[in-house]
């Protein structure tokens, strides 16, 4: 999942770092959708622009850091709430 998205983030990381360090980015398949100064905001234009979609959400730094967003993981938002859990 999101192989295109990472393989996108990859690439263009170094070009990112120059231009936008420690900003957001939000990728959705081989494209720059946006650049944030937080994640909040690159989450929310993600869910606004995509819906339930899978999107990428990524702070522009050397290291890779991974986000952990347990409703995304657990598969809680495609989740049926007309069915007990």
């Amino acid at each position: 999942m999101l192989e295109k998205e990472r393989n996108y983030f990859n690439e263009h990381r170094d070009e990112w770092l120059k231009q936008h360090p420690g900003e957001f980015v939000l990728i959705k398949g081989d494209k720059l959708i946006g650049v944030f100064s937080n994640q909040a905001e690159a989450l929310s234009e993600g869910a606004r622009c995509f819906g339930t979609d899978s999107f990428l959400v990524r702070q522009v730094e050397e290291s890779e850091q991974l986000v952990y967003i347990p409703a995304l993981t657990l598969g809680i938002l495609h989740a049926n709430s007309t069915h007990p859990a």
